[in-house]
């Protein structure tokens, strides 16, 4: 018998005063039964940096091509495609032909060994930028999930924190690999 994804409901506020974006979020994520509360709260931050109208988390860990979270316009084309973990170069390098700006957020202890094995390779795609959580970050993030969560994200002079009612985790993003800045 499959196991059957646990859902959580995110109650999120965004304050983001460097892109001037002021929302609240009512989110529903399906946590697959192998992802744990680190990946998922990975997931909701992306969410909350990149948040737009248009914005909508993937398909899940099980459909493997389709990113974790993107973000389409009106004719369908892939706008942002956001990747959570260490995902297979090859992987990357389809996805960068299919979207217009690729994201991945990698964090774990196997982050910089993926990074040594994959850099050079991902370095050719222009649309694409690596971010690198550390490992005390996700942790702390991943002490913030709950069945029902109501959480606010302050993202301010490139400083964020993401906090509940009792705990404030500020993130700590190292750019690994930044994107071209004129992308086609």
């Amino acid at each position: 018998m499959a196991l059957k994804a646990t859902i959580f409901k995110a109650d999120l506020q965004i304050a983001d005063m460097d892109r001037n974006y002021y929302a609240g979020h009512a989110l529903t994520l399906a946590r697959h039964p192998s992802e744990t509360d680190e990946r998922m709260m990975v997931r909701l931050l992306a969410f909350a940096l990149h948040a737009h109208e248009a914005l909508s988390f993937g398909e899940g860990l099980s459909t493997e091509d389709t990113p974790d979270l993107w973000q389409k316009d009106l004719t369908g084309a892939i706008e942002l495609w956001i990747d959570v973990g260490l995902p297979e170069e090859k992987l990357l390098r389809r996805a960068c032909g299919r979207a217009k700006r690729v994201i991945v957020y990698c964090y774990g202890s196997g982050a910089e060994i993926w990074w040594n094995q994959n850099g050079a390779r991902l370095e050719r795609n222009r649309n694409l930028m690596v971010i690198r959580l550390p490992a005390p970050v996700t942790k702390a993030l991943a002490g913030l999930a709950a069945r029902n969560m109501k959480l606010h994200c302050t993202i301010h002079d490139g400083q964020i924190s993401m906090a509940d009612e009792n705990e404030i985790v500020q993130v700590e993003v190292v750019k690994v690999k930044e994107q071209a800045t004129s992308l086609r």
